[in-house]
């Protein structure tokens, strides 16, 4: 018989590459993901692992049995998913991650109605940057991400992944309010040509959609001041040093100085709660879910 500890070990050094970056998946020391691995050789009477280097490479026996693993570990998924499903309880271990202001702006109120709902649901919690966070989710790191869907990048989701609309994000303009244009209300893109900005640093997300809105416009951004934080970009609005494309769910309070402007037609990125389709069937994704959709409808109340 396989352990099926032992080939949870050998897929994760299968899929990560080494025994070191499993072993951070899996949360266990690499001594340990060794350990497994030495007891599945033994079990197999097959040499799984070779010396490359500084690291290991499968042997052919060992891919052959990642492979099998994989499709082993995901009927368990389905399995465990199916049970819980017939027992109609929300039990069991969940883990979830946001993207920083999505953990902000969401998580906090959606983990209270889960625990008020549901005591007896164990969660875990992560900030992840987007990319990562689909990644985890396809591999069955995490079960549940809240990821940000911007117009200049779609987020494409891998085989095997299901999503929902949590939220319809607006993004609007923050300004000095010593500008110009600061008690209008509403603005064009276009009123705003020679302004200096704020973003985040080139390649990330939200730098780039604001590069994307701003060429769109016909005007060519010209950034003053880098800073990867809103609240610290609000803070250089407020000097007085530019404008700042900030979405309503990372906005938080507004510090003296700085007036926030609706865009006409406004930007808006969606926000979505992504899941692995095979364990959709679980009480605890869809209480999950519920919570999420439930955090972000009151919020918006909020802000209103």
């Amino acid at each position: 018989m396989l352990d099926l500890n032992r080939l949870k070990a050998l897929h994760a050094v299968s899929v990560y590459g080494s025994v070191g970056a499993a072993a951070e998946a899996l949360m266990v020391t690499p001594s340990a993901i060794s350990q497994q691995i030495a007891k599945l050789e033994r079990e197999t009477g097959s040499v799984l692992v070779e010396r490359n280097g500084r690291g290991v490479r499968l042997t052919d026996a060992a891919g052959l049995l990642a492979d099998h693993a994989q499709r082993i570990l995901a009927l368990v998924e389905i399995a465990e998913a199916d049970f819980e499903a017939l027992r109609g309880t929300v039990v069991g271990k969940l883990t979830v991650a946001a993207f920083p202001t999505g953990a902000r702006g969401i998580l906090p109120r959606a983990l209270s109605t889960l625990k008020e709902r549901h005591p007896d649901l164990d969660l875990l919690v992560y900030e992840r940057e987007p990319e990562r966070q689909v990644r985890e989710v396809s591999r069955g790191e995490i079960d549940l991400a809240v990821v940000p869907d911007w117009l200049n990048r779609p987020m494409a989701l891998p085989d095997g992944l299901s999503r929902a609309t949590l939220l319809h994000d607006i993004a609007d303009v923050a300004v000095p309010t010593g500008h110009p244009l600061a008690g209008a209300g509403r603005v064009s893109l276009t009123e705003l040509a020679g302004d200096d900005w704020i973003s985040s640093t080139p390649g990330m997300i939200c730098h780039d959609f604001l590069v994307f809105l701003l060429r769109s416009a016909e005007l060519e951004p010209r950034v003053v001041c880098v800073a990867d934080e809103y609240p610290t970009q609000l803070a250089f609005v407020a000097a007085g040093h530019g404008c700042a494309l900030i979405p309503r769910l990372g906005r938080g309070p507004l510090p003296p100085g700085v007036a926030v402007l609706e865009i006409d037609p406004p930007p808006t990125r969606q926000i979505y709660a992504v899941w692995r389709t095979d364990a959709a069937r679980r009480p605890a994704i869809r209480a999950a879910v519920e919570a999420l959709r439930h955090a972000c409808a009151v919020g918006c109340r909020d802000d209103d």
